[in-house]
């Protein structure tokens, strides 16, 4: 373990931007080497991928079912209290959940004019763009990951009539303790509701975003290996 501490010690705009950019760049030189040992991690992010597209699917659906809830409850002159919130959360949720699934899929907007002038400025000009986006998307991520830290310190609460229940806190917060604390984290959770964290609905965001900044490292990579772009819209007949 000492042997690691000099190279887990760098600094954290190391780890983000200058080491990827120093994969991209094996890429670029040794496509061979580089392609097969990427292969195995790949095959993996390609099911991260899928997998946020479904639980943004299945958020879409949580939509659905909240404006029906919200029907019942209004023919039924019953209260639901916190519906409103509840459906911006699962909003939001969908919104950046997608966003890794949908690049993929070639679902966001490129603007590819200057890419067709011939194949070898189409693809510096692509990899040089998409070499933006991930420092871009890297740096948005860092600052929703930060986003969720300080909520929690802060125990920052939301304003409207939503609750949740406190064991789901008490499940999220057993990623962020120590397993031999998980018996001491669960005597002190309670049956409950209570206001809801502004974290949890946060949490989404931070994923989405980091889940963004890694297909977009992901592709880049795949682009200098291949020299051909692997993001490809779907037909649709």
């Amino acid at each position: 373990m000492r042997d690691w501490q000099p190279f887990l010690g760098l600094p954290l705009w190391l780890w983000l931007f200058v080491i990827p950019t120093l994969v991209a760049l094996a890429c670029l030189l040794a496509p061979g080497p580089t392609g097969r040992i990427l292969r195995p991690v790949q095959r993996v992010t390609d099911k991260l991928y899928l997998g946020s597209g479904v639980l943004a699917a299945g958020f879409m659906l949580l939509i659905l079912l909240l404006i029906v809830a919200q029907m019942v409850a209004r023919w039924s002159n019953l209260t639901f209290p916190g519906s409103t919130e509840y459906a911006g959360y699962a909003m939001a949720a969908t919104s950046f959940l997608a966003l890794a699934h949908a690049l993929t899929r070639g679902a966001h907007i490129r603007v590819s004019i200057f890419l067709n002038i011939s194949p070898r400025i189409g693809l510096v000009l692509d990899a040089v763009a998409m070499w933006i986006a991930a420092i871009t998307a890297t740096y948005f991520a860092r600052y929703a990951i930060k986003t969720n830290i300080f909520s929690k310190m802060l125990n920052d609460r939301t304003q409207g009539q939503d609750f949740v229940p406190e064991w789901l806190l008490s499940f999220f917060a057993m990623f962020a303790t120590a397993p031999s604390k998980w018996g001491e984290l669960w005597a002190k959770t309670g049956s409950e509701w209570v206001y809801t964290p502004v974290w949890l609905p946060q949490l989404p965001m931070s994923i989405g975003t980091v889940l963004l900044a890694l297909a977009l490292w992901d592709y880049l990579c795949r682009l200098l290996i291949t020299r051909r772009s692997s993001i490809n819209s779907e037909a649709v007949e």
